[in-house]
């Protein structure tokens, strides 16, 4: 068996315990599929940096419902948390003219802020510009409110509901085309996959899939065992008034607090 890269083997310590073992054989499976591929990219200047690559699995291998896949790591930085969806230039949802200048820079998060308060009636599906918008966000920052603040808040509502917060690729070059990129990580995506299919005792999480590379994914072999939901992803204006995202979200209130 081919020895792992320090860097990939020092990552694994970041994730939660119960990961560990399955990541290792994932990473070995790339190893087996493409033996230069791991070695070039321990050398190369990637996204997201200190050591965070596998950020997602820091929820725990048994509490896992849903896995939501998104394409890749953002390509900035400071936005680069390893955890898909999870700007980390976000720390503030609202502002009184509506959401946070963070928000509406980041496109995605933006548009599913608005799917989600849809979803919750807190938004008509024909009305979601910046007066409706600004209304919610009073409501939001008042002293009686009960909607969460920031986004670490929303990232922490996910995971209670048992979300893997991954990307089909787990990093980001600006000189790789994504879609060889995620490529790249599909026999560890396909180990992940098959390790949570396989829980003894417990029921097949539901695969989310946003965008064209996550839908791609959806002719691994372990994908054909698990349930899923596909929709275009977030950037798309189309995205807030998705039936089928506002049928799955709506009911999780990801907008309140704990």
């Amino acid at each position: 068996m081919s020895v792992l890269p320090k860097l990939f083997a020092d990552a694994l310590l970041r994730a939660h315990p119960s990961w560990r073992s399955v990541l290792e054989q994932g990473l070995h499976a790339m190893m087996a599929t493409d033996s230069a591929y791991l070695p070039t990219l321990a050398a190369d200047a990637f996204l997201p940096t200190g050591g965070r690559i596998f950020a997602a699995f820091v929820q725990p291998l048994d509490a896992v419902r849903y896995v939501l896949v998104g394409e890749g790591p953002y390509p900035r930085e400071q936005s680069a948390t390893g955890v898909c969806f999870m700007d980390g230039a976000v720390d503030s949802l609202w502002s009184p003219a509506g959401l946070s200048k963070p928000v509406n820079r980041a496109t995605s998060l933006r548009n599913f802020m608005k799917m989600l308060m849809v979803a919750e009636g807190l938004l008509m599906p024909e009305a979601t510009g910046g007066e409706a918008v600004a209304a919610v966000a009073h409501r939001a920052l008042s002293a009686e409110s009960t909607f969460i603040q920031t986004l670490p808040d929303l990232q922490h509502n996910l995971h209670a509901h048992g979300f893997l917060l991954l990307n089909a690729a787990l990093v980001f070059r600006p000189d790789v085309p994504p879609l060889k990129e995620a490529r790249a990580w599909r026999p560890l995506l396909e180990v992940v996959l098959a390790a949570l299919a396989n829980r003894a005792g417990q029921p097949a999480p539901m695969l989310v899939l946003w965008g064209k590379i996550a839908g791609w994914l959806d002719g691994l072999p372990a994908f054909t065992h698990l349930p899923r939901v596909v929709a275009e992803h977030p950037y798309n204006l189309s995205f807030i008034n998705n039936k089928g995202m506002q049928s799955l979200f709506g009911p999780m209130h990801l907008l309140r607090a704990a």
